[in-house]
């Protein structure tokens, strides 16, 4: 039997409603630049971005908590290439783990050069701490808010 393949192309918009723990994270981003994460009242976990239960132990979560500004960086990816929707490149994603939260959010990455591949890598690496930045206008979105390496 001989097997095919195709090239195909999905381009799918749609609208969803985001819940009341979503929703409630995003007011906080667009109407007063901070970002909250909820705490596991089983573990005492702080999950960032909130889930409305925890991802252990799927009991609900108890309350709200700020996290960040600051933060740490637990992983990265310098992209260079475009893909559809996404920023012109060169740009920089990745996950930060934020003080006083207990999983990481992911987010872009600014206010570093990304012409040297490796020079930003050294730059981006486990651990190097970053502060939140928000957007002058925000809308509630990820992204309103990304991160920036601290001056060193």
């Amino acid at each position: 039997m001989e097997l095919l393949k195709r090239r195909e192309a999905w381009n799918i918009n749609y609208n969803h409603a985001l819940g009341e723990t979503a929703s409630w994270f995003y007011v906080q981003i667009r109407d007063h630049a901070k970002i909250y994460g909820r705490r596991c009242g089983a573990t005492g976990r702080v999950l960032v971005p909130p889930r409305a239960f925890s991802d252990q132990t799927l009991e609900p979560t108890t309350e709200w908590v700020e996290v960040g500004p600051g933060g740490k960086i637990e992983t990265f990816t310098i992209v260079y290439e475009p893909f559809q929707g996404l920023p012109d490149p060169p740009y920089a994603f990745g996950y930060v783990l934020l003080d006083g939260a207990d999983t990481a959010i992911g987010g872009f990455f600014k206010g570093l050069d990304l012409t040297d591949p490796a020079a930003a890598a050294k730059v981006l690496k486990m651990g190097t701490r970053v502060t939140t930045r928000f957007a002058e206008k925000r809308i509630g979105d990820v992204l309103d808010f990304w991160f920036e390496p601290d001056a060193k």
